[in-house]
């Protein structure tokens, strides 16, 4: 029932993306610059929103939308309705909805679902992760020098040694690849799928990974956070890897190498 509920609800609004992206709707502004919200993103997280408390009235709801919407549950859905708004506000289809389901505080299953290019992930703790039902699992590169990475830039830029852009230029100035998509769910998958070997970023909400990280667990990847500990979806930095690079990609984000 947990697994059907979050299917039904990740499907939903991903049609919702679908029909929407290219149509009018308002556009508004959170905290920093175009830090974008959408009448569509309320609108998909109503939907899925709808169709969890049509099905688990007293679970526990954290959405980017509507904040917490607390419940006495063992049980917490994470949401996040658009993840990539940006992206989907000026036709990008590099975007997605994103839904976990934490148990006693640890992530049991998680979906992503890209509607433009017909992409679900979906995983589920201990048995593994799927793209449109298909078994996915990380890269084997063991050098960061030949890895392709992903990563993405907080709006409310914090000034800081070894920042976002920082390791961006150390990374780049010796000519290793680092893609920017704009959706951090969508890097993570893609590091599940083995397309990335490695994804950091420097300041993500719970909403933005509670998903994404599970799947790259489950496809037998390794995420932690900047100092190398398990990873929780409560702290803002994050290291997701094949495994293979993960110890030297520390170095790199934490300024340890050159």
């Amino acid at each position: 029932m947990l697994k059907s509920t979050l299917l039904e609800a990740t499907e939903a609004a991903g049609k919702l993306l679908r029909d929407s992206i290219n149509g009018s709707f308002e556009i508004s502004n959170k905290e920093g610059i175009n830090n974008l919200v959408t009448e569509v993103d309320h609108a998909s997280e109503k939907v899925i929103i709808d169709i969890i408390k049509k099905n688990f009235p007293d679970h526990f709801i954290l959405s980017e939308e509507a904040g917490e919407i607390k419940m006495d549950s063992a049980y917490k859905w994470i949401i996040d309705p658009i993840d990539g708004t940006v992206n989907f506000a000026n036709g990008i289809p590099i975007c997605c909805t994103s839904i976990a389901v934490e148990h006693e505080g640890k992530m049991v299953l998680g979906a992503v679902y890209n509607p433009f290019i017909n992409e679900l992930f979906v995983a589920e703790k201990g048995k593994g992760s799927f793209l449109n039902d298909k078994k996915i699992r990380v890269s084997d590169k063991t050098e960061v020098i030949k890895s392709c990475l992903v990563t993405g830039f907080p709006y409310t830029y914090l000034d800081m040694p070894n920042g976002p852009l920082e390791v961006f230029s150390k990374l780049i100035r010796k000519g290793i690849p680092v893609r920017r998509l704009g959706s951090a769910a969508i890097d993570l998958c893609w590091v599940a799928a083995g397309r990335f070997d490695g994804f950091y970023e420097h300041k993500l909400s719970a909403w933005d990974s509670a998903a994404g990280f599970l799947l790259v667990e489950e496809a037998g990847g390794k995420v932690t956070d900047f100092k190398g500990n398990y990873y929780s979806p409560y702290q803002p930095h994050i290291l997701a890897t094949n495994g293979k690079i993960h110890d030297e990609l520390l170095l790199w984000v934490n300024g340890e190498k050159q």
